[in-house]
This record gives C-alpha cells, structure tokens and sequence, in this order.
C-alpha cells in the first residue's frame, strides 16, 4: 500500500512540473488564430441600428520573432425607421481581405509586446430602401495601418490580445464612372480604436 501511495506521489508530482515547464509564448513554427466576432444593437427613439461583425486570422512564425499571416471580413450593417407610416432601411454589407505582418519583442515568454504593419481591400454594397422602392450602390476601398499591441498567455495555448490603431491610411471610392476617391490619413491615440481578442497557439 505504502509503495502504491508513494509511486502516486511521484506520478503527481511529475505531472504538476511538466505542466509548469510547458512552453508558454511564441516560438518559430507556431500556427495562431485570432480575431473577433460581435453584435451590437442600438435603439434611438425610432432609429433600430443593428451591426453584426466577424473577423478572424491566422499567423504563422517564420522566425522567432516575425510572424507573417492573413485576415477576412464580414460587416453586416442595418438602420431602420419609419416615416409617414413608409420604413425606411439601410444596409451596408463589407467584406474586407488582407495580410499582415508583425514583429514580437520577448516572443517566449507569457507577455509579449508586438508591432503590426497590415493592408486590407475592401468591398461594400450599400442598399437604401424607402417601402417598396430600393437602390444599391457599391464602394471598394482599401487601407494601410500600423499598430502596436500585447499578448497575454492565460495557459500554453490561450492568450489575451489587445491592439491599438495608431497611423492609419485609407481611400475609398464609390464603384461608379467618374467617382472621385476619398483618401484619409490618421495619427494618433483614440481609445476607440482598441481591439481586443482571444489568440489560439497551435
């Protein structure tokens, strides 16, 4: 009895110290997702304004420190309103494809701080309805940003991310003969412009 009690100590306490010495952090070879899926719904006096939205990606670690990867987009877009007894919509769907690149400061260890270089195109169809009557148009647009972020690992596989958009370069111009593009360029810190997520290491 005392021998079977013994080997199960030892079985336990090789199990605990394994698990403390598991890889914690990014290292070359590394695949991950991360991304982000949300739904939000407003109501102002008449005005219902739902948004729903899903983006995720995946990185791979060329190096210790680079990892090189690519993202897709969909937003759904609705404000409704009724006027004069007519409702009134309109709905803008975005699908957005793009890659990224970052690099990684203290990529092995359970916090690690990052930079982020990534370029999105972008495709929106705008629909307008007022009762029965209804018009499209379309847009393509696309956008260079620059941000730095953190990783958290709460376990081996699992982390928390948070990036925050800093320098920003966008146009936009509307899929008709002769639109006229409108181009956008930001700089600064908006706390409107973190994200946060859930990275899965694989």
């Amino acid at each position: 009895m005392k021998k079977l009690l013994v080997l199960g100590a030892v079985a336990l306490f090789a199990g605990v110290n394994a698990q403390e010495t598991e890889t914690v952090g990014f290292n070359m070879g590394d695949t991950f997702i991360t991304g982000g899926v949300g739904f939000n719904s407003q109501t102002t006096g008449d005005v219902k304004s739902n948004t729903f939205t899903i983006a995720p990606s995946v990185g791979y670690f060329v190096t210790s420190n680079v990892a090189l990867g690519a993202r897709v987009g969909y937003i759904n877009s609705t404000d409704k309103n009724t006027v004069a007894n007519v409702e009134l919509s309109n709905e803008v769907n975005t699908f957005a494809i793009g890659a990224f690149g970052r690099y990684y400061w203290m990529p092995a260890s359970r916090f690690s701080i990052f930079g982020e270089l990534a370029a999105n195109y972008a495709n929106a169809k705008n629909t307008v309805k007022a009762g029965s009557i209804s018009t499209d148009s379309k847009a393509n647009g696309f956008n260079v940003a620059l941000a730095p972020g953190i990783n958290y690992f709460l376990s081996p596989n699992f982390a928390l991310e948070a990036t925050l958009g800093i320098v920003n370069y966008s146009s936009v111009k509307p899929d008709v003969d002769g639109a006229i593009a409108t181009d956008n360029f930001g700089i600064g810190l908006d706390l409107n412009n973190i994200s946060l997520g859930l990275v899965y290491k694989f």
